[in-house]
């Protein structure tokens, strides 16, 4: 099965085109997101998607943060803030949960010691799960920190709203991004 959600509109349709056509031969499952869109010139040429074939946003150092589905938009506004700050993420986009960019991943845990990944749906059992299940697999060490929906009740609202509440919006990734860099705490047992 191919499972996959879209960054925003054009990769939707790209993702759609793709989905449709006849060499794909797995059932292929899109994660539609909800809300509002981010381009207003969305209406370009379609283009096959190599399936499982993850994309980098941005290049940069010691931390990456890599997003799966729209939520990529909000990481595209942190990296901005951030490299104003000091702190130069790269960014990529995963685009598939089933199967995942290994070559990418192999990228990513060779040149980078700080990761934190994004998604819309339950940290637990979700995408970076998944990644750290890669990371283990493989041998890798990295500081992981997952973003996404925790394993609570989480109340009705706006999208924004709740992005906030579960800390993954913008300012959810700046805070969960500075703190890969801020020093270790010690504490002195009394």
């Amino acid at each position: 099965m191919i499972v996959s959600a879209p960054m925003n509109e054009q990769e939707l349709r790209n993702l759609m085109f793709t989905a449709q056509l006849p060499r794909t031969e797995r059932a292929f499952t899109i994660r539609y997101p909800r809300g509002q869109g981010v381009m207003t010139n969305w209406k370009t040429p379609f283009e096959e998607i190599e399936i499982g074939k993850g994309r980098k946003i941005r290049d940069g150092e010691e931390l990456a943060i890599l997003t799966f589905g729209h939520i990529g938009n909000y990481a595209v506004e942190a990296c901005e803030q951030l490299s104003k700050k000091g702190i130069n993420p790269a960014h990529y986009d995963l685009r598939f949960a089933k199967p995942l960019d290994e070559v990418m991943l192999h990228e990513i845990f060779a040149n980078y010691k700080k990761i934190i990944t994004i998604e819309d749906g339950c940290i637990q059992g979700g995408i970076g799960s998944a990644v750290l299940e890669f990371m283990a697999d493989h041998n890798y060490r990295a500081e992981v920190k997952r973003l996404g929906i925790p394993d609570q009740i989480v109340e009705h609202g706006e999208q924004i709203e709740l992005h906030r509440e579960c800390e993954f919006d913008t300012m959810g990734i700046i805070r969960a991004s500075e703190m890969m860099f801020a020093p270790a705490t010690s504490y002195k047992s009394k």
